[in-house]
């Protein structure tokens, strides 16, 4: 699975603000149909409070954070499957990306237009997922004509493959004809893999991002209820938040500017932190930690990773002369201080290729090559 995030919606419902705001960086914003045209991409720091604390205990000349990807896709229109707007740009983008973050429009304004005269999110939801689902109805259809032929091939192997495509692909069809994700269908993981080689856009997490006004950031809108609800007939991610402040937030130049921001508009942690967070989650990345004179880096990895497979996102020299692991948990650094202390604590452990990193490991990976 790609290892980041595609930013999409209905044109208008703040896509591009909520990019903006992630990355501090400007996309275009404008107030009309199509603004996004080609995808911007951008790569966040994941907020982590936990590298700079360990620089805090071992001295050291940098912090690096670990990071996301968002990619921020043209919107989508009703007619998309077919070549409408730029549908087909939009549908290639989207495949390309690991975890898709739709943005609901949960606030009323006269001034921002919309592509409906008013705010229902469940129907603009509807909008884009009948769209998908009409996308990967088409590549289903396509591979269920192949299997159907290949279910009587003389080749033993090759009908047997079949045969055992088939009535998943026809579970997942059912749902896709029904206007619902592919992920609703249910499938286990042997099911998921058979499937794997169709890239189905509506097999990737879903992450619902409810886009209110400055008034709704305290408390459920009507609006981010039926979203919720919506989300939990299908299984999907759901998080709240304000673009327009975030986006002003993030020209702040320092964090207590920000802090102070975010205190008055009372809130306890930023949306696009949450935002980010979650989109991490559903990725299947967390995060371990290495440590030395020069830097504390956040590095990156999948859920299920052994010892030997991260080392060699550090350095190839390190997988291929790896020979162990010393680590231990960043909250047991915190409890005893030093170092020093956690080991004569007996909280520093050695562990072999096959160990399975946890999230908030620290890692000193021995090596010989």
């Amino acid at each position: 699975m790609p290892l980041n995030c595609g930013i999409v919606g209905l044109p208008n419902v703040g896509k591009s603000t909520i990019f903006s705001a992630l990355t501090s960086a400007p996309a275009a914003a404008e107030n009309y149909p199509f603004c996004t045209i080609d995808p911007n991409v951008g790569v966040v720091d994941v907020p982590d409070d936990r590298p700079y604390r360990i620089a805090e205990i071992i001295p050291t000349q940098t912090v690096v954070p670990a990071t996301v990807e968002f990619v921020d896709i043209a919107g989508l229109v009703a007619g998309a499957s077919r070549g409408e707007g730029l549908g087909n740009r939009f549908l290639g983008h989207i495949r390309e990306t690991g975890v898709i973050v739709h943005v609901v429009r949960c606030f009323e304004d006269p001034d921002v237009a919309h592509v409906a005269p008013e705010t229902d999110p469940v129907r603009d939801m509807e909008t884009v997922e009948t769209e998908l689902a009409l996308a990967d109805l088409e590549t289903v259809d396509r591979r269920l004509e192949r299997v159907r032929k290949e279910r009587n091939a003389s080749d033993r192997e090759t009908a047997k493959r079949a045969a055992q495509q088939l009535p998943v692909l026809e579970k997942v069809r059912a749902e896709l004809e029904s206007g619902r994700p592919a992920r609703a269908a249910g499938l286990i993981s042997e099911e998921q893999e058979a499937m794997a080689d169709l890239h189905l856009i509506t097999m990737k997490p879903q992450l619902l991002a409810c886009n209110v006004d400055e008034n709704g950031v305290q408390a459920d809108n009507e609006y981010v209820g039926a979203v919720k609800r919506h989300a939990a007939d299908r299984n999907d991610g759901v998080v709240m938040l304000c673009g327009r402040l975030e986006a002003e937030i993030a020209t702040l130049e320092s964090e207590e500017e920000r802090r102070a921001f975010r205190e008055a508009a009372g809130l306890e942690e930023s949306g696009l932190a949450r935002l980010i967070h979650a989109s991490y989650e559903l990725l299947g990345l967390r995060t371990f930690f290495t440590t030395g004179p020069k830097e504390v880096r956040a590095r990156t990895f999948r859920v299920g990773q052994t010892a030997h497979e991260v080392a060699g996102t550090i350095h190839t020299d390190f997988q291929r002369g790896f020979i162990r692991a010393e680590t231990y948990h960043c909250e047991d650094l915190f409890a005893f201080g030093s170092e020093r202390k956690l080991r004569e604590a007996g909280k520093l452990r050695q562990e072999g290729k096959e160990y399975r990193v946890q999230d908030g490991d620290v890692l000193n990976i021995k090596f010989n090559v």
